[in-house]
């Protein structure tokens, strides 16, 4: 008969209540261990330590290899992966490069066809290009700038029109 998910997952909170409380008993042994002596466990016993909890559980011994694991290949096979990185690397810089020359044969060109027009026509494409280059604000953004902008005016035109009438009362008791 087939566990309802409320069994399922009654079940999965016992174990792990179980496994936590196993491991509180074994912190508290490492952790007066370590208290004692005052030396952290160092990289090197964590990775073994850890391996050897994977294959506790299950895991074969290549699904718990680490990438910088020295690995028992030959001499030929190193040269041959070194070789092979060298040319894919070599491969990425001819790519980067001749991206780069097409990025700058296509603004010589662009440059060089804005030249050819007229001063006006030129000055009208180039508005366009800069137009094409610009980040529009959505609505929501447009609104709020509005708001800040309109309210800003508001206080300044109050705090100026608040000094001129002040002045102006002044002036007019002096003269």
């Amino acid at each position: 008969m087939a566990k309802s998910r409320a069994q399922r997952k009654a079940e999965r909170r016992a174990r792990e209540e179980q496994e936590l409380k196993r491991a509180g008993a074994e912190r508290t042994v490492e952790s007066r261990a370590q208290h004692d002596t005052q030396v952290p466990v160092s990289g090197d016993i964590a990775e073994i330590e850890a391996v050897e909890a994977g294959i506790a559980v299950g895991a074969s011994e290549a699904q718990l290899e680490t990438p910088d694991a020295p690995r028992t290949s030959s001499r030929a096979e190193r040269r041959a992966e070194a070789k092979a990185l060298k040319e894919s690397e070599k491969r990425q810089r001819g790519e980067q490069k001749r991206r780069e020359r097409e990025q700058l044969d296509k603004k010589q060109k662009q440059a060089a066809t804005e030249r050819q027009r007229g001063g006006v026509t030129g000055f009208i494409a180039s508005c366009w290009a800069e137009l094409k280059k610009v980040q529009w604000p959505d609505r929501d953004t447009l609104v709020q700038a509005t708001a800040v902008t309109i309210i800003f005016v508001a206080v300044a035109a109050t705090y100026l029109g608040a000094l001129d009438a002040a002045f102006n009362f002044l002036i007019k008791q002096i003269l």
